[in-house]
């Protein structure tokens, strides 16, 4: 019998009885929170497990209550294209292939900036960044292997602006930005899926929950209660309460579950929430249809060919 998780799933309930021995597996931000409990989760069940990170000193310190695992890590800023094809460009001349890609790293509620190729700092990192890196991996995907992006509830908050990526045109907002670049993973990941299943790849996109990690780093308590209203999850009670957090052990849960337990079937080209697949959009979370829009992903594919200068 199938069994049932939910939000309040750990990684280790998850993965509970699954080898992953002879798996590897490659994880984005292995840096802190999310990142970290993902890979030590997977090597901990066997798999072989290559972390990136843009400050591989930090990635050190953060993981070294798990060196026994031997989760080894590369340098990569997705904030810098010239890193992201550098990384690739180590893995492909290795050519090890990988059963599954989790791309979890990204940023939050920055001030307004851009990246080091001029993109939006949100749009450039949270999505340019992982569309470069894991196109370019392709080809040592395995076949039957799974590509999972972490997303968010925020993509509620904010359709992608095709026109105006950049916000040349539009004032700037940190959580629109945010939530344009979220929006964007759940596209890609649709894109990715419809691209690859003939291969058995199949490609998701996933919304956490909410944790508190270091990704809030620039998120105010103000800020906080006007994201959980804007993103449609959880509304604010009267007496202003915010709605509870997970742990990071339950926030990785889903990256482990759509990685190696959820049926393929079920998950690809999908957004998924505490482990399962999500509904369309209500008070209680699941996806706005402008996320899943195969006409609109297909468009933010050619958008962000455009921008990288590279097509895939």
């Amino acid at each position: 019998m199938t069994r049932q998780f939910g939000a309040e799933s750990t990684t280790e309930e998850v993965l509970d009885g699954i080898d992953l021995s002879g798996k590897r597996v490659l994880v984005t931000g292995v840096s802190a929170g999310l990142g970290v409990e993902t890979a030590r989760a997977a090597a901990t069940h066997g798999a072989t497990v290559i972390g990136t990170a843009r400050d591989l000193a930090k990635a050190g310190k953060a993981l070294a209550p798990h060196a026994d695992l031997g989760i080894e890590v590369l340098e990569c800023d997705l904030a810098s294209l010239a890193s992201v094809r550098a990384c690739a460009d180590v893995l492909t001349a290795r050519g090890d292939k990988f059963d599954a890609i989790i791309a979890n790293a990204g940023v939050m509620n920055c001030p307004f900036g851009q990246t080091e190729d001029g993109f939006e700092t949100h749009f450039g990192t949270n999505h340019l960044g992982h569309f470069v890196l894991v196109n370019r991996l392709l080809p040592l995907i395995a076949d039957g292997g799974r590509i999972v992006i972490l997303s968010s509830s925020a993509h509620a908050a904010s359709d992608v602006d095709l026109d105006d990526p950049g916000f040349e045109r539009t004032e700037y907002d940190p959580f629109s930005a945010y939530g344009r670049s979220k929006t964007a993973n759940v596209l890609f990941a649709a894109e990715l899926d419809r691209r690859l299943k003939d291969r058995n790849i199949r490609a998701t996109a996933l919304h956490p929950g909410g944790i508190q990690t270091e990704l809030l780093r620039y998120t105010s308590m103000d800020m906080l209660m006007d994201m959980t209203n804007r993103s449609a999850r959880d509304p604010v009670d009267p007496d202003g309460d915010l709605p509870q957090v997970k742990t990071v052990e339950q926030g990785a849960a889903t990256s482990v579950w759509a990685a190696f337990v959820a049926p393929a079937e079920a998950i690809g080209g999908r957004y998924c929430e505490d482990c399962h697949v999500a509904e369309p959009a209500g008070t209680g979370g699941g996806v706005r249809p402008f996320a899943l829009d195969p006409e609109r992903a297909k468009a933010l594919w050619a958008k962000s060919e455009e921008m990288v200068g590279e097509r895939f």
